[in-house]
């Protein structure tokens, strides 16, 4: 069992309460930008490192690591659980996840089971029990939410536009609400087994939800994310949500039962309360700034902060993950630059 003292300052964030400095992780932290990740996808696949729960526990506790961030995220992917529903999943390097057996109709989701998760993603729940007794920080497991996982069903892999799902919401209305079903059910059981596993907060990911309009989301999107949501909810772990685009819809995800709201670069930590939300928020630099010359990050860090701390709910983040040319430097610069002027600034205020 880890000895360290734990660091719950990232717990005590999404619940508000009163923390000594502003707690920061990054998404996709695990991987993609760190050369010990690199070495080993050089002879070990996506697959081959999360079936394998201590290597994946290594490289989910890599980040924490280097960057002294305040949160761990499991590494894995929101397509894990799809396979063992049905849906032939291929994760392809420089594309991402492709599927050869696309969904076109009411008859395609009727095919679809359902996941055993003590079963299916065994390796899963071992990777976060492993996790557990080596992590002096909070585990943050995740899951992606069903339109962005019926998005790949239904165009067969990574879109801009997402011109057949959207057209196949209002084609196919019995089928995709059908497909709302079964993902729901999916991810209601997949979640549940992940906190029951020993995570400690779970993100559920609508990547591409910013795709649709406030009025499709409302009617054909929502009431599935709210009924997810307050199924997971009684598990008592923070729940946050996150999703790329989502200015339009963040006056409707205010209400939904959640603890955290993740926000991109496209929205102000001051725009998001001025529309009413009271929850924790989570981001929002941009990634590609981390390019920039420190001078440039450290005043947009400077300024995110600045807006967060008028509350304890704000956790620091990007708006959307890391990718692999950001160099480790200076995620681990910025973690501390967030970490030593929060912590200045809180004692200032008292």
């Amino acid at each position: 069992m880890n000895t360290k003292t734990f660091n719950d300052t990232f717990l005590k964030a999404c619940k508000g309460e009163k923390h000594g400095h502003v707690p920061v992780w990054y998404m996709r932290q695990a991987g993609r930008s760190q050369p010990e990740y690199r070495k080993i996808k050089e002879t070990h696949s996506l697959f081959d490192i999360t079936h394998d729960p201590e290597l994946c526990a290594y490289v989910t506790k890599l980040p924490v690591d280097q960057y002294n961030n305040d949160a761990a995220i499991l590494y894995k992917d929101i397509m894990t659980p799809l396979p063992f529903i049905g849906v032939e999943v291929d994760i392809k390097s420089g594309i991402g996840p492709v599927i050869d057996n696309p969904i076109h109709g009411l008859s395609d989701v009727e095919r679809l089971g359902e996941i055993d998760p003590e079963h299916d993603v065994k390796h899963v729940l071992d990777t976060i029990k492993l996790l557990r007794t080596q992590l002096d920080v909070p585990l943050i497991s995740f899951a992606g939410a069903p339109f962005t996982l019926a998005s790949y069903m239904i165009e067969g892999g990574p879109s801009r536009n997402y011109h057949k799902t959207k057209a196949f919401m209002h084609a196919e209305p019995e089928a995709w609400q059908r497909l709302m079903d079964k993902l729901a059910k999916m991810t209601i059981d997949y979640i549940k087994a992940q906190i029951q596993a020993g995570a400690q907060a779970i993100q559920l990911f609508d990547s591409w939800i910013g795709a649709v309009s406030v009025a499709d989301y409302k009617r054909l999107i929502k009431p599935v994310m709210v009924r997810i949501l307050a199924e997971v909810q009684t598990e008592g772990v923070p729940l946050i949500l996150h999703g790329v685009g989502t200015p339009h819809l963040l006056s409707e995800w205010k209400d939904m039962p959640v603890d955290v709201i993740g926000i991109d670069w496209r929205t102000t930590v001051s725009e998001a309360r001025r529309l009413g939300i009271n929850k924790t928020l989570q981001g929002n630099m941009d990634p590609s700034l981390l390019l920039a010359p420190w001078p440039v990050i450290e005043a947009e860090a400077k300024a995110i902060l600045d807006e967060g701390m008028e509350s304890n709910r704000f956790i620091f983040n990007l708006g959307q993950g890391v990718f692999p040319e950001v160099k480790p430097e200076t995620l681990r610069r910025l973690t501390a630059f967030v970490h030593e002027y929060s912590s200045e600034k809180k004692q200032q205020k008292g």
